[in-house]
């Protein structure tokens, strides 16, 4: 079940506001202008899935936001518990960062945890299968996969580069809950 939770920067152990409800994440997620849809899977793919199956699977999802928001590329991030470069790769999100362009994923199958940075709030949101994120533009944020990655997203963007972060240094993920896979972390 997605989940949101909003801390205060100083307090990464007692949350001020904790929800499982769709419409009231993203009323929440709203106010600070981060998209947040459940979209309903029209297939049951796997994770290791190729990334042709799951594109052809969401093609009618996939074709509408690229139309709207003018996406230029598209791709699938598909890694199941016993990936080889798990572990690099969850080290890779797992430090606030921010993007130069909207951050879309659409969550195919499994689950991951988004948590942003705005203002001195800390909005951790769970994100499962069917849900569809959008972080806006500079945004700061990190993501965590868990020590046994599950999921499959697809990733939109505007460059055709894809996916380049920019690292703030600062420390602040590393005080705030991990992901477990399991969605009770923290």
């Amino acid at each position: 079940m997605s989940r949101l939770r909003i801390f205060s920067e100083a307090d990464p152990v007692h949350p001020m506001l904790i929800t499982s409800t769709h419409e009231f994440i993203a009323e929440q997620l709203g106010k600070i202008g981060v998209r947040f849809e459940q979209w309903q899977a029209t297939a049951d793919l796997e994770p290791g899935a190729s990334h042709e199956a799951v594109l052809a699977a969401y093609k009618s999802h996939i074709d509408e936001i690229v139309q709207e928001k003018g996406f230029r590329t598209v791709d699938v991030v598909s890694i199941a518990p016993d990936h080889p470069d798990r572990e690099a790769m969850r080290k890779k999100f797992l430090d606030e960062h921010f993007h130069k362009e909207d951050e879309v994923r659409f969550f195919v199958a499994g689950s991951g945890l988004f948590t942003l940075h705005v203002g001195d709030r800390v909005y951790e949101i769970l994100c499962e299968q069917g849900d569809l994120i959008g972080v806006p533009d500079s945004t700061r944020h990190w993501f965590d996969m868990g020590p046994a990655p599950h999921f499959i997203a697809v990733r939109f963007f505007t460059e055709p580069d894809g996916w380049v972060g920019h690292f703030t240094g600062t420390d602040l993920a590393q005080k705030f809950p991990r992901f477990d896979n399991t969605g009770a972390n923290g």
